[in-house]
């Protein structure tokens, strides 16, 4: 697993790192295919984003920097980047360091092909997540304790996902994707008003959607609803459907999303 940090390949991080101390940074997970990160315009954005909202001045060219390294190395790059921004060293306390922050990015290989729809059984976790900050709804920090938790207990039920409501009864999205739900014979997504995150593949098929003229609302999605789901799928960078077949052993409509994916043209990534 080759690791960069500031475009120069390293295999140690410092014991004054405040990603380690205290989760001080953000991150994005991307496919990279054929020297090609997928959906980088969305990738970048919310990177942008993330570093005005927490104050951190990164140098994101250095991520381009730090691809034209690994295509030095491999014949073809394939599999999947892990971008994180850390603030970088600094002394014990939470005042900020006055420095640029630093530019990580890991290399995980692998095959990747056109995308195709996965099926899979969930249900409903039982943990909620809170509310989050105002200033950092919608961003990937590198602060995760919910997700891990909740992943806990979605692999304890035997879910790759799982659907996740929050402390006021809403559903918000899956452990590590946002979703889509099908209701009333109308696609929905839940407003993130409060917490969870801007996914970009998210962002991409709701643009898809648009484009193709399918209407899809958003919208607070209270849990009494869950039992009138008619189809449900999750989306991330690494997949854009994961089609829901049974939710807490009910069955969903997967044809639905099938004919969706199709006409979106989801196995076009790029």
């Amino acid at each position: 697993m080759p690791c960069f940090k500031n475009a120069q390949e390293i295999n140690e991080i410092s014991l004054l790192d405040r990603a380690f101390h205290y989760g001080d940074g953000c991150f994005s997970t991307a496919r990279v295919r054929h020297g090609k990160i997928e959906l980088e315009h969305l990738h970048m954005a919310r990177l942008h984003l993330s570093c005005e909202r927490l104050l951190l001045k990164a140098d994101l060219s250095l991520i381009r920097k730090s691809l034209a390294l690994l295509q030095q190395q491999f014949l073809e790059v394939n599999g999947t980047l892990k971008i994180i921004i850390s603030r970088g060293e600094g002394q014990r306390g939470y005042s900020l360091p006055d420095h640029p922050a630093d530019v990580w990015v890991f290399f995980y290989p692998k095959v990747v092909d056109d995308f195709q729809i996965e099926k899979i059984k969930s249900g409903v976790l039982q943990q909620a997540l809170g509310l989050t900050m105002p200033s950092l709804v919608g961003l990937k920090s590198l602060n995760r304790l919910e997700q891990v938790l909740l992943k806990n207990e979605a692999d304890g039920r035997g879910w790759a996902e799982a659907l996740v409501t929050d402390v006021q009864g809403t559903v918000v999205e899956g452990v590590s994707s946002n979703c889509f739900i099908r209701l009333n014979n109308t696609w929905i997504t839940p407003e993130l008003r409060y917490n969870g995150v801007h996914g970009v593949m998210r962002a991409e098929i709701l643009l898809r959607m648009q484009q193709h003229g399918i209407h899809c609302e958003q919208r607070f999605i209270d849990m009494e609803e869950i039992s009138k789901f008619e189809s449900l799928f999750f989306c991330n960078a690494l997949s854009p459907m994961k089609v829901v077949t049974e939710l807490n052993q009910q069955a969903l409509n997967v044809q639905a999303c099938i004919e969706l994916f199709n006409n979106l043209q989801l196995n076009q990534i790029r």
